[in-house]
């Protein structure tokens, strides 16, 4: 969830927001556990992923300015689906999820973060029809396009799980273009 003025985010209330900071490969929330916390990355890049039959499969990248929870579990208590790790050292503010309640009473705050969740379940219905109807290789067009950053930034055996892709055909399609 990408949040377009960082700084305004915090207008409603900054003294609730904690600043904390994570070294690379730190797993933040873990398969299974009930997340507590919504992360926002002040610096430094998380990943979203899960297990399947012993491989890593990334759902997301996030990087500055933008927010992470297991969102399923962080409103309404379930467990997670899924691990968040940092990737390199970062530098996260944390909102506990009673924070957020008490946050969601204030309108302010809501003008400020409704739009933020639709513009994310929007994003993650793209990404979904993206993976039913596009080829690897047009996913990989669509990743260029909008964030080329990642390409640069991360592991390519990242890149091809994120993508649905082995390394190897990551591989095949970088050196068809």
């Amino acid at each position: 969830m990408q949040i377009p003025d960082f700084k305004s985010f915090f207008h409603t209330a900054p003294h609730l927001f904690r600043e904390a900071k994570y070294p690379a490969k730190t797993i933040l929330l873990d398969e299974g556990q009930i997340s507590t916390k919504m992360f926002l990355v002040k610096s430094g890049s998380l990943r979203e992923y899960f297990y399947k039959d012993g491989k890593e499969l990334t759902l997301e990248f996030i990087t500055e300015n933008q927010a992470v929870a297991s969102f399923d579990s962080f409103l309404n208590g379930t467990r997670s689906d899924f691990l968040i790790e940092t990737l390199e050292p970062s530098i996260l503010y944390e909102l506990s999820d009673d924070t957020f309640r008490h946050l969601m009473e204030n309108s302010e705050f809501q003008q400020t973060f409704n739009p933020l969740f639709y513009k994310r379940f929007s994003e993650i219905s793209k990404r979904l029809m993206s993976f039913i109807k596009d080829s690897p290789q047009e996913r990989y067009e669509q990743l260029l396009k909008d964030r080329p950053e990642l390409l640069l930034r991360f592991p390519q055996h990242y890149i091809a799980s994120y993508l649905g892709i082995t390394s190897v055909s990551l591989s095949r399609i970088r050196n068809r273009r």
